[in-house]
């Protein structure tokens, strides 16, 4: 079997998956990415250049779509390259939202398309307008907003099957295309992010962080409101004033990677360091930026409390990975994380509430041995339903050989994680999703 991935961020998604795949005797991969791309042993990556990005000439609904055309050319270019070299692909795998998708049928019509459905863009109920503080875009703003969807729209049009990791990210899509997506999540290495009773978190003042240690962490690939920075922060000067011996860990970088941009010349970290440091006791405050991943997974093991805050979105990778370490996680009452959390396996709290995620995390750290069960079924969950092993890798394996085995005809099968909710089921009630207050 031949398989091709096309994503500009190559092996991002599917980095597992062809890890998994470069194992399988009789497997030949090839991989088209942009210059940001990284190789994967045992796959041939072709990268293409980069391209005139100007469109300031374009009308302003279609600039988005001008780009992503301009890519597809480049992708075209690569297709034709690997066809040339006898390189035809039996199943393509695919990110559809940057246009890499549209030329991939015109050069291997025969191939089986599989589209990675990450999240559909729409003004109610998701991120756009979820937030307040935040001014959202006018009628013209929501017009493109509709069009960042439509590369989407055109792979789902010409796909086997489409992918997405979550039940929610899937229901964003139009109920006409949610029957041809499944649902397998990308998995964890639940063997390597586990619980560490000896882990060691070093501070740049020499100190190091153990599991004896008041510990709150906090993950983000960028530090923005997105994913509920600013929340955070508001909250911490009161963590910090009933918890006289509590560190605070603060993982992510200065770049946003979702959303609305900072004002100019700030970012957002320094915005909101900024309303609340007179408050704070900066020598139990650590500003990490990115770190290396076994860092990361060090910050994770000796983690008290792991706050995960996000707007309805894409859950993060770092969630999953929280629960997996063992983590005691407060996270938000949204959509995204209520299908991960559930108050039986750690906390929920409304969004926007500074008070009682300060009184949450306060709580988790006052009672840490009393709390204990809620990090060893976070932990459950991780391992039941996203095991990269056992379970998620194995379903998509299976999902991949649906079209090779024949199986015309067949009605769609979903391999939804044990214990989630199947779609049009009602929530767990209000009082079931929370941990109960002291």
């Amino acid at each position: 079997m031949k398989i091709l991935f096309v994503h500009t961020n190559f092996p991002a998604q599917y980095r597992h998956l062809a890890n998994r795949l470069a194992r399988e005797p009789g497997v030949e991969m090839a991989a088209i990415g942009s210059v940001t791309a990284r190789p994967v042993e045992g796959v041939r990556l072709v990268r293409y250049p980069g391209f005139d990005g100007d469109v300031s000439l374009t009308h302003p609904f279609a600039r988005r779509f001008d780009l992503e055309c301009r890519r597809a050319e480049q992708v075209l270019y690569a297709l034709s390259s690997l066809n040339a070299g006898g390189f035809v692909p039996d199943v393509i795998m695919g990110h559809p939202g940057w246009g890499e998708c549209l030329p991939v049928r015109t050069i291997f019509p025969k191939a089986k398309l599989f589209v990675y459905c990450e999240f559909y863009y729409g003004v109610e109920g998701r991120d756009v307008g979820f937030d307040a503080e935040f001014p959202t875009t006018g009628v013209d703003g929501h017009v493109g907003l509709h069009l960042k969807n439509a590369t989407t729209l055109l792979a789902l049009a010409d796909c086997e099957r489409g992918i997405s990791p979550t039940l929610w990210q899937k229901s964003t899509y139009p109920e006409t295309f949610q029957e041809r997506i499944d649902v397998v999540h990308e998995g964890v290495d639940v063997d390597a992010v586990k619980p560490r009773p000896d882990a060691a978190f070093p501070l740049r003042n020499g100190r190091r962080l153990t599991r004896a240690d008041e510990v709150v962490t906090f993950v983000a690939r960028n530090l923005e409101p997105l994913r509920g920075y600013h929340v955070f922060m508001r909250a911490l000067p009161r963590i910090l004033a009933a918890r006289p011996n509590a560190q605070v860990l603060i993982i992510g970088g200065d770049g946003t990677s979702y959303g609305a941009s900072p004002p100019a010349g700030t970012t957002w970290r320094e915005r909101f360091l900024a309303e609340v440091s007179g408050r704070l006791d900066m020598r139990r405050v650590h500003f990490t930026g990115p770190l290396p991943y076994e860092h990361y997974l060090a910050a994770l093991q000796v983690s008290s409390a792991h706050v995960y805050l996000t707007y309805p979105f894409v859950l993060s990778w770092s969630l999953i990975e929280a629960m997996s370490a063992g983590c005691l996680v407060i996270g938000s009452d949204t959509a995204p994380v209520r299908e991960v959390i559930d108050g039986s396996n750690g906390m929920l709290v409304p969004f926007f509430d500074t008070a009682q995620l300060a009184e949450r995390v306060i709580e988790a750290l006052a009672n840490r041995a009393q709390l204990a069960g809620l990090r060893r079924r976070a932990r459950e969950t991780a391992v039941e339903r996203f095991d990269l092993e056992r379970r998620c890798l194995p379903e998509m394996m299976r999902l991949l050989e649906i079209p090779l085995a024949g199986a015309a005809g067949a009605g769609p099968r979903v391999f939804m994680p044990r214990g989630a909710r199947a779609a049009g089921e009602g929530r767990l009630p209000a009082a079931a999703a929370r941990a109960p207050r002291p």
